[in-house]
Formats: structure tokens, sequence, C-alpha cells
């Protein structure tokens, strides 16, 4: 008879040890690492081909598509490629009180009214509790089924007998079965809930959604194999002081990953942006300096965000702070240097603070050239064109390098009623694009050198 064994695994990121430590190797999390309980196995049987294993040519195997079912959401379909594909896993993660809840009570809703019967299963909350939640949405109906619970083999047992056209986990942590000796929230159990709904969802064809956990990092709490196991994995993100919340694609096995979903908290709940350009930049002030509009691209959508850029004088008993929110520090750094040196701008004595508003976060190099004309902006006091989008990667030597898809871009700058798109020289000629090949032509471009004399005047009348 086989003998039952055990390891020991970290909670934060899977990794595996022959004995107890008190910190993982690998991510560093103090306290993360416990032991789980191997059940016995019997011996192996002697191994036999099963049903469908044979080897078949690759163009014999059929590549259809998997039906889609769209969630009634715009916003959540776009990131998802389309909508639900049957038997998929979603996982959707997120900080506390950032709206998982809200939102996939809201695709419940929408999909018991267009397919048939929908479960959501609170692991966290009580069923008066969702009810209460569910009449602040407005939403419920006949067709929407509410189950307390925590004990897979049950919620499976449920799901089994209602056959729902879509399955809503919150939170696949509080899920435990009592076959396995750990407590619900340990690598062990999460790993087993996970596979079970997994296996549920493939058998069934029925897709699920399930709400995971974030630790104090951001990353999805329990193993790393969770996000391996899912289809499709989704990240809400925003800050509570905001009204947007933003919902990024960052694994998609049916569609494009890195895709963006905006939408925006309200009392109803989460209510889709489709002008999503036209929200971030309506708060924009005219004619003040340090301020330059973007056009970046997230996963298939142009978006037009407002750079903002504070230069000024650092105190002489320290070194001169950077801050860059929204935006990549590194690169932000970058571009720094590149002014001071190409530039001739004196930044080492200044204070530099970079902001994007509305709570996007830029990862791309074409933010370059909007961050040098707002910090260049600030710098001068000169303000920049309000009818210019600027768009582009700075290099080393002060160039303005291409970046893709310089026609989406372009275009989304005309359709919100902008003059033109700057962007490298190298970039197609076309309506609306503004060809610049160096820092030093960007500037003459898009900086208003005559505003600022004129604002000065204004200043001297006031005092």
């Amino acid at each position: 008879m086989a003998k039952s064994s055990s390891k020991y695994v970290c909670g934060q990121c899977g990794a595996e040890f022959v004995r107890w430590v008190g910190r993982c190797t690998e991510c560093g999390e103090w306290n993360s690492v416990a032991e789980l309980h191997l059940p016995a196995a019997p011996a192996a049987p002697a191994w036999q081909p099963g049903p469908g294993s044979a080897p078949r040519r690759l163009q014999d195997v059929s590549a259809q598509e998997g039906e889609r079912r769209p969630c009634g959401i715009g916003e959540l379909d776009r990131v998802l490629g389309g909508g639900m594909v049957a038997g998929s896993v979603v996982l959707v993660s997120g900080d506390p009180g950032i709206g998982k809840s809200t939102l996939l009570l809201q695709a419940a809703h929408r999909f018991a009214e267009a397919y048939g019967p929908a479960l959501y299963v609170s692991g966290e909350e009580s069923a008066e509790q969702v009810k209460m939640r569910a009449e602040r949405l407005g939403v419920g109906g006949e067709a929407l089924y509410v189950l307390a619970e925590t004990h897979i083999e049950r919620i499976a047992a449920a799901a089994a007998g209602l056959s729902p056209s879509l399955v809503v986990v919150d939170s696949v942590q509080t899920m435990y079965d009592s076959d396995l000796e750990s407590a619900p929230g340990t690598v062990s159990q999460v790993r087993h809930c996970a596979a079970r709904l997994l296996g549920y969802a493939k058998a069934s064809g029925t897709p699920v959604f399930l709400v995971g956990h974030v630790t104090k990092e951001g990353t999805v709490a329990g193993p790393r194999v969770l996000e391996h196991m899912v289809d499709t994995m989704l990240h809400l993100e925003g800050e509570r002081s905001l009204n947007y919340r933003l919902l990024r694609a960052l694994k998609n096995r049916f569609g494009s990953t890195n895709e963006l979903g905006i939408f925006e908290m309200q009392g109803e709940g989460l209510v889709e942006v489709p002008n999503a350009s036209a929200a971030f930049l309506q708060e924009r002030a005219a004619g003040v300096s340090g301020s330059a509009v973007v056009a970046t691209i997230e996963g298939t959508r142009p978006l037009l965000v407002e750079v903002q850029a504070l230069v000024t004088p650092a105190s002489p008993f320290g070194a001169p702070r950077r801050s860059a929110t929204g935006l990549d520090y590194n690169r932000a750094v970058l571009v720094l240097a590149v002014l001071e040196k190409r530039a001739g701008l004196a930044l080492s004595g200044q204070d530099v603070y970079l902001n994007v508003p509305g709570g996007v976060k830029i990862t791309e190099p074409a933010a370059d050239l909007g961050v040098a004309m707002a910090v260049a902006s600030s710098f001068r006091d000169w303000p920049v064109r309000a009818d210019l989008v600027f768009c582009g990667e700075v290099g080393l030597t002060g160039e303005v390098r291409t970046v893709s898809q310089p026609a989406r871009r372009a275009a989304e700058a005309r359709r919100l009623g902008f003059a033109g798109c700057c962007l490298a020289q190298g970039s197609r000629r076309q309506e609306g694009i503004l060809p610049v090949a160096n820092l030093a032509q960007a500037f003459k471009l898009g900086l208003e050198h005559n505003a600022s004399r004129e604002r000065k005047e204004v200043k001297k009348q006031w005092q």
C-alpha cells in the first residue's frame, strides 16, 4: 500500500520545499510556507491509452472557435474578447472594495435575463446581504439565484441540479473541501477547489467566474498555479477616491491580452464609459503650463489621456525629488536625463512631479514625447498647444522614434476635435499627422512662447 506524504508549499507563489522555512526563497514572503498533506495514492496500473489519446494529424483537427455569449456589459465583453466562451473559467482579481462583486452581480443579472438561470455563490456574505446589494444596483429577477455556501461539493451539487447558464464564485479563497485537513484559503484548498470548479466548467460547458483576493503587493493570493489553471485572468484596478475603474485582461486564451475596459462607479453600480478619451480630458485646464495630451493604445483601443508635470526648485539641503504617478518611473527618469543633456533644461536642481489624472497607468514608451512636452512646458512656463496630441518614443540622442498604430492614434485625436497628432518623422504621411524628428522640432511646434508674456502682463495688472 502506498504511503501518504507531505510537502511544504508557499501560499503566495506556490514554491515547494522539502522542509519548513520561515521565509520563502522565491518570493521573499515571511510565514507563507505551510505543510501540504498528500493523500495516499494506489499503485499506478500499467499504462493504457485512453479515448482520444491517439495522435492525429494537425490538419485534421477542427479549430472552430467556441460559442461566445455576450455578457450584456460592453466594456466587460470587450475585455473578454467578445463574450464568455462555453466552459471557460475567468479569474477576476482586485483590491478589497474596488467593485469586483458589484460587477459580477451585474453580469450575472444580464446573463440570467438573456440565457436563463444564473447562480451567484457567495462565500463571504449571506444571501440577505447579497439581496441588499442587488436592490441597490437594481438587479434581480426570477432567473438569478443566490447560494451562500463555502463547501465545494454542495456548490457543485447545487449547480448540477440547477444547470445554470453562468456560475459566479465569490471568492475562491473561501471555498473548502472537508476531505482535506487544511483550512480554507490554504494552498491545498485553493488548488483543489479551483480544480473542482474547472472540471465542472469543462464537463458541463458552463462558464464560471472566480473572484480572487489579492495580496498587499497586488498579486493574486494563493498559489501561482491558480493563474495558470484559468482560461482568462482579469484585474480590476483604480483608486477608491476616484470614480473610474479600469478592467485589464492579463491573460486571455480566447482573445487579446492587455485589453482595457473602463467603468465609472455610480450609485447604480459600475457604469461603462463608452467615450473614455473624452471622459479623461473633460476636466483639463486650458492655457496652463505643464499639461500635454498623449495618444496611447490599450489593447485594441486608442485612448487620449492627459500627462501633467510640475517642475519646481528643489530644496538646497537634499537631492532633487522625482515622482511619477501613472507612468513607468524608469522611463520618466530616462526622459528627464535626455531633456537635460540634449535639450539644455537644467533639471538637476529641480523637483519633478509627473501625474496621469483619472487613475490610468501608461506603460508603453509612446508616452515619452508627451512627458517631455509637459516637463519642458512647466520648466519654461510656456503652455503646450491645446489643439495638439503628442505620441512618440524618445531616444537617448533626443530623437523621436515611431510607435505602433499611428493612424489609429491620429484618428482618435481627430475624432475629439484636435488639429493634429505629433508623431515621429518616419510615420506614414496622412491627414492629422504632424511629423517631428527630434525634441527641438517638437518644442518649436508645440510650445506657445507668446502666451507666457501675456500671462505675465495679467499678473502685473493684479499686483
